[in-house]
């Protein structure tokens, strides 16, 4: 596209690297960690009564992204609320995508080790099940 904007064409390039688990492994933790620094310094903005340096944004970041919330810190005004709500949803996107990554990993490694043990390179093709619908076939007609 002629009309792609950096930031299109910086999200073309991480989406292109997360190929592989360890791909995408990086583009998550380098992605939740810029939005995590981003959300520290924004709420140190935002709410700066509640959040009078960069620390203790970053604090409050690390443990809201991370879904511990100690509690010692809170927004209290709406501005600092939202900038909050985003960044529980990113944490809640963060762990969920980690364990659905960790997961895929375990069930194809499962699955080719299964395959391995089975003494077959490669899973059944449509050519295969057809010649095993072939002979249960002649089983029920043996069997009759």
């Amino acid at each position: 596209m002629e009309n792609e904007t950096r930031f299109e064409r910086w999200l073309d390039r991480a989406i292109g690297r997360a190929v592989t688990p360890r791909g995408g492994a990086i583009v998550i933790a380098s992605v939740t960690t810029t939005a995590t620094v981003a959300s520290g310094v924004l709420m140190t903005v935002v709410d700066h009564k509640n959040f009078g340096t960069v620390g203790l944004g970053l604090w409050w970041a690390v443990q809201t992204v991370t879904t511990v919330g100690y509690g010692d810190h809170v927004p209290t005004d709406a501005a600092g609320m939202l900038v909050a709500a985003l960044v529980m949803l990113l944490g809640l996107a963060f762990l969920s995508v980690v364990t659905a990554a960790i997961t895929s990993s375990l069930v194809a490694r499962a699955t080719e080790e299964r395959t391995r043990r089975a003494g077959r390179g490669t899973p059944a093709t449509e050519q295969d099940v057809r010649d095993i619908r072939v002979q249960l076939d002649r089983i029920e007609a043996m069997l009759q």
